[in-house]
């Protein structure tokens, strides 16, 4: 079993929208095979909770152009991993700290791919350090061996001069998802 045309169409919307709102390592997956209550995910990721909103916010207003209200929305009041419940589709939006965390492409990576057009684009790179397109699968990069499995959480990471405390708004590790 495969992802419907709808919920095909309903990913690339989403992506796209995360896209234009700059978003980070953007992939979408057919899970149609191991789940039955949705056919796709789609995950994005941003630097800032702020950066978190807009893409929420441009991802519903575009799936919302095509017909589409999300039937359920959490974690939007912290601002760390939005989801978004289309039925068809369930969208991520995570800030970068929570999808290293978390790894759900860990929990995905035998899904296939859904590809994603190239104008599609991961933040402000066309495409994400190590990614290709392999036919029928498209763009390959988080989701299949970016070594976020291995990621660790460095305080070395963040000895840049600019950055400020009150950037860092809450120094605890990610309690939990959406709905924890």
């Amino acid at each position: 079993m495969t992802a419907t045309d709808r919920a095909r169409e309903l990913a690339i919307a989403a992506a796209q929208a995360a896209s234009d709102k700059v978003a980070d390592d953007i992939v979408a997956y057919d899970v149609s095979d191991v789940f039955v209550i949705t056919d796709a995910f789609v995950l994005a990721s941003a630097n800032s909770d702020r950066q978190v909103r807009a893409i929420v916010d441009g991802i519903e207003e575009r799936l919302l152009e095509i017909g589409a209200k999300p039937a359920r929305r959490e974690g939007e009041q912290e601002g760390r991993w939005v989801l978004l419940d289309y039925i068809d589709i369930v969208v991520h939006v995570q800030h970068a700290e929570e999808r290293t965390y978390y790894s759900l492409e860990r929990l995905w990576k035998d899904c296939p791919l859904i590809e994603l057009p190239d104008s599609v684009t991961n933040g402000r790179s066309e495409r994400p350090a190590g990614a290709e397109t392999v036919a029928g699968r498209g763009s390959v990069a988080a989701a299949q061996g970016d070594g976020l499995e291995d990621a660790a959480f460095e305080d070395d990471d963040f000895q840049d001069e600019d950055f400020e405390d009150e950037d860092l708004q809450d120094d605890a590790e990610p309690a939990g998802g959406p709905g924890a």
